[in-house]
């Protein structure tokens, strides 16, 4: 990245200069206004204090920047398909890439060094944030790599988002058994109306109909069907109690003795990989019906149907998209389409079909009137 910074180490007990890193992930998930912020700055300053550990705080909101939240991507016509994935997801997976190249540099040692599919300014953003809490060190000086600072200090890692889906939680719970780390979850099941009131409260509140779509869709952890989920631990009490404190550290404190194996594996983890698959066969299926309806949109432009009519048809057919895509998720039948399930690796083509004759259908209906 060409920073003058290197990673902070950290070994087990005893340092010594060729240990492993003792490190852990812990995952703050919940609602927005749930509670996670206060919990995890809590966390970062009792942690070093009670247990003396090292603790770093990476809140997506502060990483991931607000415009990747917009609608519609830079450059993009009316008539245009945005890119296959969103902003906020892209911003998530560089997040993810800059967090693996992070932990990498932890295990093993070698200098710190962007992800190659990362942008410039999430690298920094992320850079910055580790930069803030300790995590880096300069480099010394005469272009040489320099040795990791090394600290006899566990460090635990509290990752700050949503992460509503499973398959959200389940990705970085990946980076924990590829680099033999600690890995938990604190659930914040807080009161959808109580989230709803605190978050009227904020100077930049997320809109309500974000929030109730976000419960709706709410993967909670599942203890007994998932060994990887095993060390979670769901809080149903709207502020921390001393009860909450002492399962929490109960909790950070399994998880940092039982780091999760690389060769870790079993039915249910396989479950998971192929869920994420489907999810990136939906990807897909997201795209190609992306590219129907900008032709759709075309066709109707090149038949001059009245702007008023255009905008109509664009969100019809984009509610259709929609339906579609969930229908996908759901694993229902579609139209009477049936999505296989060994088809992960591009949506069967009876499907798009499907949807290119119902988009068609719809784009006639305007044009026949």
């Amino acid at each position: 990245a060409g920073l003058p910074w290197e990673l902070a180490a950290t070994e087990g007990p005893g340092g010594g200069g060729g240990g492993r890193a003792r490190a852990g992930l812990c995952l703050l998930c919940g609602l927005p206004a749930a509670g996670k912020s206060t919990l995890g700055r809590a966390l970062r300053r009792r942690l070093p204090q009670r247990l003396g550990w090292a603790c770093a705080l990476l809140s997506y909101d502060e990483l991931i920047p607000p415009e990747a939240f917009e609608h519609g991507e830079p450059g993009a016509g009316p008539d245009e398909p945005s890119p296959l994935l969103p902003r906020w997801k892209r911003s998530r997976r560089e997040l993810l890439q800059c967090l693996e190249r992070f932990l990498r540099a932890l295990v093993t040692r070698e200098p710190l060094s962007a992800p190659p599919a990362a942008g410039q300014a999430g690298w920094e953003r992320f850079l910055a944030c580790c930069r803030g809490q300790g995590l880096l060190v300069p480099r010394e000086c005469h272009g040489r790599s320099g040795t990791p600072a090394a600290t006899a200090e566990p460090l635990y890692l509290i990752l700050d988002d949503n992460f509503y889906y499973q398959s959200m939680r389940y990705e970085v719970y990946q980076l924990a058994r590829k680099y033999s780390l600690s890995f938990c979850q604190l659930f914040l099941d807080c009161p959808l109306e109580c989230c709803l009131q605190r978050n009227r409260l904020r100077s930049h509140p997320v809109p309500d109909q974000t929030i109730c779509l976000m419960a709706r869709k709410t993967e909670m952890p599942d203890l007994k069907k998932n060994a990887w989920e095993r060390n979670s631990l769901i809080l149903k009490s709207l502020d921390c109690s001393l009860e909450d404190e002492y399962r929490i550290i109960s909790l950070l404190a399994t998880a940092l003795e039982n780091p999760v194996k690389q060769n870790e594996e079993n039915s249910e983890e396989k479950e998971a990989d192929r869920a994420i698959c489907a999810a990136s066969a939906i990807h897909q299926a997201d795209g190609t019906c992306r590219r129907i309806i900008s032709r759709a949109m075309k066709d109707a432009k090149d038949k001059n149907l009245p702007p008023g009519e255009m905008k109509s048809l664009a969100e019809e057919l984009n509610k259709l998209k929609a339906e579609f895509l969930e229908d996908l998720r759901r694993g229902n039948n579609w139209k009477n389409q049936v999505f296989i399930e060994n088809q992960y690796s591009a949506p069967p083509a009876s499907l798009t079909s499907a949807f290119q004759e119902e988009a068609t259908n719809v784009v006639n209906k305007y044009i026949l009137r």
